[in-house]
């Protein structure tokens, strides 16, 4: 649709104050971890490579790309060679993008000797984009262009064409370590810690050191629980209405915005059936016949595809089994939602999660998986569970395979005794695979220290493993970028 120039131009200029030397307001002093991998793409000259910055809505896509814009302002980047635009905006969905473009260019054309740098947010409503993207990394050297996207591609070719022309940064609701920080909560004064596996060359003084430090983060692990991880409900004072803003600014978008505009979704109810399933099954194994048994008027098929959006809207993580194969591939996936706070906020559970011990492990489980994911997103891992298949009922929560390593994690955050018996299962998993090292996220701060893998059998002499005990708002603090 062919808009008049004078309003293109008035809405551009609006989405980039820096055009008229104007700052860029309401923006925080604070930056979030991956502000540094994008910085490291824009100072990158040689590559040709785009950037695609994936994630759920409200995730804060668009602050680390005007962070970025204000960053490279400062540096003395040429500000109208720099275009922000964002075609949620209704505008620039109609004019589309190379009306937009040709506006840009028409009020400023550009400085010589120096790329144009392009941020463009929500790129999903441009039709094609995957393939105008790809022509510009193959064709067009003197641009610089970097995307955002609240929806994936789904399996239609399309993310086979951005193989080697653009890198994806997945941006994950806030770490406990950054919403303590947006939050303005003071932190403990611990020692550096790089990563938790330094932990097992600890002495016990060290233990006991961080501990007495590490204690007090507990009641704001809690409250991270419940409030989550998306940057406007979390600043929020009131818990009741910073619950109803994930509901309504994030799910009900997601539900009844995304899904009908870029998937042609029209059974609106039976997606929010099947996504308050998923609340209410957090972190469990998913098993596609009782789910259609017990959600009437939903099928097998209509539950796949509905997963798959969900997948690809980034509202839930999914893992298979640990290991390859046909066990892999009958196995039933393993289900996190994107954050810890959305399940208690779409069955409106309020401060009551704290109270119901299943649901409160449930949640620490998810908050530590999306922990482990963005910290080790960048290694390129594999994670998955694991279930033992000679009918034990042994399992192990969480499997990240990281180059050559195996590394299990068990989350156990309920008020008892860290026994062998509890670590069954990871014991079990260790010895059967070999592994010298594995984790258990505990509640009990008294836990926090190593143990010695006993053999699972009285009297025989098993495979030599330790296992670090972590309680878990320090796990996630540690994990935290």
């Amino acid at each position: 649709m062919e808009i008049p120039k004078n309003e293109l131009f008035s809405v551009l200029q609006e989405f980039n104050p820096w055009w008229s030397g104007q700052p860029i307001r309401d923006l925080p002093d604070w930056e979030r971890s991956a502000v540094r991998a994008i910085r490291e793409w824009i100072r990158d000259r040689e590559t040709r490579r785009s950037l695609l910055l994936t994630g759920a809505r409200q995730v804060g896509k668009t602050t680390l790309y005007r962070q970025a814009i204000r960053g490279l302002v400062a540096e003395g980047f040429p500000p109208t060679n720099i275009l922000y635009a964002t075609f949620d905006h209704p505008l620039l969905k109609l004019a589309g993008l190379d009306q937009t473009l040709s506006a840009w260019t028409e009020l400023f054309p550009p400085v010589a000797e120096q790329p144009l740098m392009l941020f463009l947010d929500e790129i999903q409503y441009i039709p094609d984009w995957q393939t105008w993207l790809k022509h510009q990394v193959d064709f067009n050297r003197s641009m610089r262009i970097a995307v955002t996207g609240s929806a994936a591609p789904l399996q239609d070719g399309s993310v086979e064409s951005g193989v080697g022309r653009w890198e994806t940064i997945p941006l994950a609701t806030l770490s406990f370590g950054e919403y303590l920080r947006l939050r303005k909560i003071e932190t403990p004064n611990l020692p550096e810690i790089r990563s938790l596996r330094d932990m097992f060359e600890w002495q016990p003084a060290d233990f006991a050191r961080v501990r007495a430090l590490a204690k007090p983060l507990t009641p704001h692990f809690h409250e991270y629980l419940l409030r989550g991880g998306f940057p406007e409900p979390a600043l929020v004072t009131e818990l009741t209405r910073c619950q109803r803003l994930l509901r309504e600014d994030i799910v009900d978008k997601v539900l009844k915005r995304d899904m009908t505009a870029l998937y042609n979704v029209r059974r609106v109810l039976e997606v929010e059936k099947i996504f308050l399933y998923l609340c209410y099954h957090d972190g469990g194994m998913l098993d596609i016949p009782t789910l259609t048994r017990q959600l009437e008027g939903v099928n097998r098929q209509t539950a796949l595809n509905f997963l798959a959006l969900f997948e690809a809207t980034h509202l839930i993580y999914r893992l298979k089994p640990y290991g390859y194969g046909k066990e892999v591939l009958r196995g039933r996936d393993k289900v996190y939602l994107a954050d810890a706070a959305l399940p208690g906020a779409m069955l409106l559970l309020g401060r009551r999660l704290l109270e119901q011990p299943d649901r409160l492990g449930a949640a620490v489980e998810t908050a530590f998986f999306k922990h482990v994911f963005t910290r080790y997103y960048a290694q390129t891992p594999r994670f998955s569970y694991w279930r033992d298949t000679k009918g034990k009922e042994l399992e192990v929560d969480l499997v990240a395979e990281i180059a050559d390593r195996i590394v299990p994690f068990e989350v156990k955050y309920q008020d008892a005794e860290l026994t062998q018996r509890r670590l069954k299962g990871l014991r079990a998993f260790l010895q059967d695979k070999g592994v010298d090292q594995g984790y258990v996220v505990t509640r009990r701060w008294e836990d926090f220290g190593i143990v010695e893998a006993s053999p699972l059998k009285s009297g025989e002499k098993g495979h030599q493993a330790r296992i670090l005990a972590v309680p878990a708002p320090l796990a996630c603090y540690c994990l935290s970028a």
